[in-house]
């Protein structure tokens, strides 16, 4: 199991902090990511001098074929420093200080916070197992967002996914407010447990999807693709000349080997599945008990509790460290988030007997 590196739990000192189980983190399994060594044997180390392509015609070329292969094809391809890179670009060239963003409650931290200190308002959608729902949606456009951002699987906390029906709704209200800047944030993708879906109509633009290599590649690998109309990615490309330039074609060449890999298809296959496995097996123990869980893709469980701060205290007195809902939350109701991409089927057992005692004590424990 990954160890806590860092304190969760306000009022637990650092040492029994670092012997705590740690699923709070949002961490892949490390055992399930591909190794690096082979992959940086394989690639071309010759150098890129200044006037060469800044993207690796071959990475795009292998991305456009696994969008296509989604029904997601996009017209253009860009290559980012990570997704958060990517979202921050599309948003600073879309929008003016003041402007409102719709963001899913609960949603990705990281995101909240990039949209709150680029000066843009976040605006909440609230959010069930099928994705953002379509009232809470079309109320957020209806305010005036100028932008929207989703994910469509493994969303961050709840592990929604888009379900088809869902997506075909949200389109619906989507095509009502043509201007609208829509993000579709794919964190997860072949690790996901779910399947591509997409917001986006045959001709609605501006729109971007980021895929992100960090969950199923590795964090350290600062890399997303961006498949998007040809304006939105001639603007992220265009702001990159003037400032980072271009992301290393060292980098991208290392994340095709990796993801082109036959052998590592079926690495992220089997990747897929045990996150799948564990997470249910989560979820399986907690109904048990009679505790809702959310979770339907990706790598994390969503509890919902009446009081979040006493059940983290209380699950780290027990060795576990877990995510309290309040930093994902903006308006919806307190959880916490157990992230399971480690979590062995034996200790979901052990979990969830432990949150269930947390959430209904004994009577002698009360006293």
């Amino acid at each position: 199991m990954v160890r806590v590196r860092r304190p969760y739990v306000r009022g637990v000192d650092a040492r029994t902090l670092a012997s705590l189980t740690d699923l709070a983190t949002g961490n892949p399994d490390p055992a399930l990511l591909p190794p690096l060594e082979p992959a940086l044997r394989m690639i071309d180390t010759n150098h890129i001098l200044y006037g060469a392509a800044v993207t690796d015609g071959a990475l795009v070329a292998f991305v456009a074929a696994e969008l296509e292969a989604d029904g997601l094809p996009a017209p253009a391809i860009a290559v980012t420093s990570g997704a958060l890179d990517a979202i921050e670009r599309i948003l600073r060239e879309y929008l003016r200080a003041g402007d409102r963003v719709a963001v899913e409650d609960p949603g990705s931290p990281a995101v909240n916070d990039l949209v709150a200190a680029s000066a843009f308002v976040p605006t909440p959608v609230a959010v069930d197992e099928a994705g953002p729902r379509p009232d809470a949606f079309e109320e957020a456009l209806r305010r005036g967002s100028r932008a929207v951002i989703v994910a469509p699987r493994a969303q961050n906390p709840t592990g929604a996914a888009i379900t088809t029906e869902r997506a075909t709704q949200l389109g619906r209200v989507l095509r009502r407010f043509p201007d609208v800047v829509l993000i579709e944030n794919d964190c997860a993708a072949p690790v996901a447990g779910a399947p591509a879906v997409s917001l986006r109509g045959a001709v609605h633009t501006p729109w971007a999807l980021v895929r992100s290599t960090s969950k199923f590649l590795g964090p350290d690998l600062r890399l997303a693709v961006v498949g998007g109309d040809d304006t939105t990615i001639a603007r992220i490309v265009g702001r990159q000349a003037l400032g980072v330039r271009w992301v290393s074609r060292l980098l991208q060449r290392v994340a095709l080997v990796l993801w082109s890999d036959p052998a590592n298809g079926r690495r992220f296959a089997r990747a897929s599945e045990l996150y799948a496995a564990r997470r249910e097996a989560l979820r399986t123990a907690l109904a048990a008990r009679g505790i809702q869980s959310f979770g339907e893709s990706g790598f994390n469980v969503w509890v919902p509790v009446p009081e979040e701060s006493t059940t983290v205290q209380a699950l780290a007195e027990r060795g576990w460290a877990v995510a309290a809902g309040e930093r994902f939350r903006l308006r919806s109701a307190p959880a916490i988030r157990v992230t399971a991409s480690t979590l062995d089927p034996v200790d979901a057992e052990r979990l969830a007997a432990d949150l269930a005692a947390v959430l209904r004590p004994s009577p002698a424990a009360m006293v």
